[in-house]
């Protein structure tokens, strides 16, 4: 309640610029916690402000920020698949679901195919190929977004400086992305 009371003069604002596309801006920080288990959280938006976020601890821990990444972008594939499937029985078919990530690495290993995936990333092969499979059938397109303008960073790590109010605003709806 005190959370409740404090924030009370803060709002949101959602505007859906295009109810048939959905933008996902995900990211994950390797090995940040105690346990080296790496943080992992999220953004959707369909336009102004968020309307979908998480933030939470990976369930296992990884080997590399490459693995770290990969494990959030297949964990947020199932957000996306469902969220589909929700606005489509809501009567909003979704034409494209766009996965921003602003690391390299996972972009590359989907986009060179099984080659990619060598000795240091087998470990990676389930969620590896899912992601990819998804890809394929259409159902995501994953691009990258500079580290500076990634929504993701303020649900992963302690932002400081210009970033902390850029992200704020755009995720309470005061900014268009």
């Amino acid at each position: 309640m005190r959370y409740m009371h404090s924030t009370k003069k803060w709002h949101l604002t959602l505007s859906a610029d295009n109810l048939h596309v959905m933008k996902w801006y995900v990211d994950a920080s390797f090995a940040v916690h105690p346990d080296f288990q790496s943080h992992t959280g999220g953004v959707m938006t369909m336009g102004g402000g968020a309307m979908q976020a998480m933030s939470k601890k990976q369930k296992l821990n990884s080997r590399s920020s490459t693995h770290a990444e990969l494990i959030r972008v297949d964990d947020a594939i199932t957000q996306v698949l469902w969220t589909r499937m929700f606005m489509e029985e809501q009567g909003y078919p979704i034409e494209k679901n766009i996965l921003y990530q602003d690391n390299m690495r996972p972009i590359l290993l989907k986009k060179n195919g099984r080659s990619s995936a060598g000795k240091r990333s087998r470990t990676l092969n389930i969620r590896y190929f899912f992601v990819t499979d998804q890809v394929e059938k259409g159902n995501l397109t994953i691009e990258h977004m500079p580290n500076n303008d990634m929504w993701g960073d303020y649900m992963t790590k302690p932002l400081q400086g210009e970033k902390f109010p850029k992200f704020w605003a755009l995720i309470q709806g005061d900014q268009e992305d």
